[in-house]
């Protein structure tokens, strides 16, 4: 496939973000595309607003999947790109265009040249919100599919084009999202002593969570709790009835994750009584891990080496990605693609590189083609 394509389908990706499960004109634009295609060899069934594509190969002893993500983010984009954002409030800065448009690259030509094993191409809504893998892998549609192998890319900003980078065990952290309630009594602000001040009860909340990652996390171990949100009060003279924090929770383990909640709810519970209030928790979406299979990794490792990329070792990351639930049923793996951007991912400004286009897909197929 050549790079013009490439940079033209993700221009037209990039320019429709949309959140998850509402990707219903990013799902169209997939699905012209799909059926654009030589149909000899496919079998395409929606599932929501995703896709499942099923390529048969030629000898077809086991089947290979590949997962690409398809939704966006809730964010303004500031690149100031010819091919922008066109949804207000939207913008793909995750690169999920990015991973979308290599899986149609290699989709196309596994179309035009099959592979000797099936191929099944995932593409995945809500991986930002509120997740779709678990039930896509939980989904009938799955079941008749189902992949004895299955990977996917991530977009590196940090890595240069033309550089992949995995590593076999842990690479992504389990996560999840943390939202606590807090209602007590408001009233005037020279009358404290006749209310059940939130701003305090909160305030006083958040310095105790940081004791749980210091005194009850394994120092070998790794936990972060980060609260990116307080909101509480109306005015500057009325003591706050209620109060909400948001934040998240990230460990390296599935059983530091329990701990950690545990110890939350603990935490919830002393703070009730000491400041005669009620305290709900809301924990959101949670991510389990992600987690590579050793041998899998070792041969998309001698596969890169083979080519004309290179292949870095990867350090493991407090990220999320709800490929991890895949990983937790199938073997497999996820590898970061360099894209060479300043601005990270998440970033209003992030910018990858589209020569990257070319390396993902060249990547890809050839690990469909050797897995």
């Amino acid at each position: 496939m050549k790079q013009k394509s490439l940079q033209s389908i993700r221009r037209d990706l990039h320019q429709i973000p949309e959140l998850g499960f509402e990707e219903v004109k990013t799902q169209q634009y997939l699905l012209d595309y799909i059926r654009s295609l030589p149909q000899e060899r496919l079998t395409v069934e929606t599932w929501r607003t995703g896709i499942f594509v099923f390529v048969e190969g030629t000898v077809g002893n086991k089947t290979v999947g590949y997962r690409a993500d398809i939704d966006a983010l809730p964010l303004t984009e500031e690149t100031g790109l010819e091919f922008a954002s066109t949804y207000p409030g939207r913008m793909h800065a995750c690169g999920h265009d990015f991973h979308m448009t290599i899986a149609l690259g290699a989709l196309t030509e596994l179309a035009e040249t099959p592979a000797e094993n099936h191929t099944v191409f995932l593409f995945q809504p809500a991986e930002e919100g509120p997740g779709g893998a678990e039930p896509m892998l939980r989904s009938k549609e799955m079941k008749k599919y189902w992949p004895d192998v299955v990977f996917a890319l991530h977009v590196a900003p940090e890595l240069p084009v033309g550089t992949v980078s995995s590593r076999p065990g842990l690479l992504f952290a389990n996560t999840s999202e943390l939202f606590i309630d807090f209602v007590g009594k408001g009233g005037h602000a020279a009358f404290p002593h006749q209310t059940h001040d939130m701003v305090v009860a909160a305030s006083s909340f958040i310095v105790q969570l940081q004791q749980i990652v210091a005194r009850r996390v394994d120092p070998l171990d790794s936990a972060v709790i980060s609260i990116g949100k307080i909101d509480g009060g109306t005015v500057q003279n009325i003591i706050a009835q209620q109060a909400r924090v948001e934040g998240t929770i990230r460990t390296l383990s599935p059983e530091s994750m329990e701990i950690v909640k545990g110890e939350i709810e603990k935490i919830s519970r002393g703070c009730e009584i000491s400041n005669d209030c009620q305290i709900h928790i809301d924990y959101g979406s949670n991510y389990y891990q992600v987690y590579n299979n050793a041998e899998y990794v070792e041969k998309f490792k001698q596969n890169v080496e083979e080519s004309s990329y290179q292949y870095e070792e990867a350090n493991m990351a407090m990220t999320g990605e709800d490929f991890g639930y895949m990983l937790k049923d199938i073997p497999g793996f996820m590898f970061w693609l360099g894209v060479d951007s300043d601005a990270g991912l998440h970033q209003a400004k992030l910018s990858p590189d589209e020569r990257a286009l070319q390396v993902g897909v060249d990547v890809v197929v050839r690990n469909l083609r050797a897995l």
